[in-house]
C-alpha cells in the first residue's frame, strides 16, 4: 500500500525539490497544497496539474501558517502527507555576514520548519496516520567554511526532526528526515551569488532532485527515518561522526585557509 495518502502539503513548492514533488504527486492524481512566499514560482508549479492548489504563505509567520493549514484542510481534506521543504541559502563568513541575514536563514530554514510542523502534526496525531517529511541536508551534519549560518539552521532541523520522531514513534505516523548532498536546484544560485565554498565543488557533482524524491519514497515505504540519497552522503555522515578533525583538515586544505 502506498503510504502517501490524502492531501499532500508542500512548503517551498515554488521551486526546486518542492516544486518537483508537487508536480509528481499531481501526476498521480493526488490533491496538492503548494505553499511558498514566491507567487510567480507557485504559478509555474500549478501549471503541472489541476489537482495543485496554491497558497502564498510566509512560513516565518506562525499565524499565517496556522490559517493556511486550516484553509487547506477545509478545502482539500485532511493532510495525509507533509513535505516541509522551504529554505534559503545565502553563504558567507560568519564575521562578515549581516546579522539580519543570519537570523533570517534560521527563521526560515528552522523556524519555518517548526511552524509548519506544529500546524500539521496535531491532525496527523489525532488520525494516527500520515507521512511527515522534513528536509534537512548533509549541511546539517557536516559544517564547512562560508556556510556557518546555513549549517546552523540545518543542524537545528536535524535535531528537531530526530527528537520529534522519537517522541511520536508509536503514533502511526511515518517520519523522515531528508539529508541530501548538493542538489541541482535554484537554491544553489543563492550560494553562488554570495560566497561559494570550494568544498561544494570538490566532491561529487550535484545530484538531481528526482533522486532525492525517489529516496524519500523508498524510505517511507521501508519505514526508515534517515534519508541519505547517495552512498557518498551516507559515507560523509559516518566520516563526520568518526573522524571530525580529519574532515576539518580536508576542509581547510580545500579552501586554502
Amino acid at each position: 500500500m502506498d503510504p502517501i495518502q490524502g492531501t499532500v502539503l508542500i512548503s517551498g513548492a515554488g521551486s526546486g525539490m518542492g516544486q518537483l514533488a508537487a508536480r509528481r504527486f499531481a501526476a498521480r492524481g493526488l490533491k496538492v497544497a503548494a505553499l511558498d512566499v514566491n507567487a510567480e514560482g507557485l504559478a509555474e508549479t500549478a501549471k503541472a496539474g489541476e489537482t495543485i492548489s496554491t497558497w502564498v504563505c510566509d512560513v516565518t509567520d506562525r499565524e499565517a501558517v496556522n490559517r493556511t493549514v486550516a484553509e487547506v484542510e477545509a478545502q482539500l481534506g485532511p493532510i495525509g502527507t507533509l513535505y516541509n521543504a522551504a529554505a534559503i541559502m545565502p553563504l558567507g563568513k560568519l564575521a562578515e555576514q549581516d546579522t539580519a541575514t543570519i537570523t533570517r536563514i534560521m527563521d526560515i530554514n528552522y523556524g519555518g520548519t517548526v511552524n509548519v510542523a506544529k500546524a500539521v502534526l496535531p491532525g496527523m496525531l489525532e488520525r494516527r496516520s500520515g507521512c511527515f517529511v522534513n528536509f534537512a541536508s548533509m549541511a546539517g551534519w557536516m559544517p564547512i567554511l562560508l556556510s556557518g549560518a546555513y549549517n546552523a539552521s540545518k543542524f537545528a532541523v536535524v535535531a528537531f526532526s530526530e527528537v520529534l520522531y522519537h517522541e511520536n514513534r508509536d503514533s502511526g505516523i511515518r517520519f523522515a528526515c531528508v539529508c541530501p548532498p548538493v542538489v541541482a536546484t535554484p537554491l544553489l544560485d543563492q550560494g553562488r551569488e554570495t560566497a561559494w565554498p570550494k568544498m561544494l565543488d570538490a566532491g561529487p557533482a550535484a545530484i538531481e532532485p528526482a533522486a532525492v524524491l525517489d529516496a524519500i519514497e523508498d524510505c517511507l515505504h521501508a519505514g526508515k527515518f534517515w534519508v541519505f540519497p547517495t552512498r557518498d552522503a551516507r559515507t560523509g555522515w559516518r566520516m563526520r561522526r568518526w573522524f571530525p578533525n580529519m574532515i576539518w583538515k580536508y576542509v581547510h586544505k580545500t579552501e586554502g585557509w
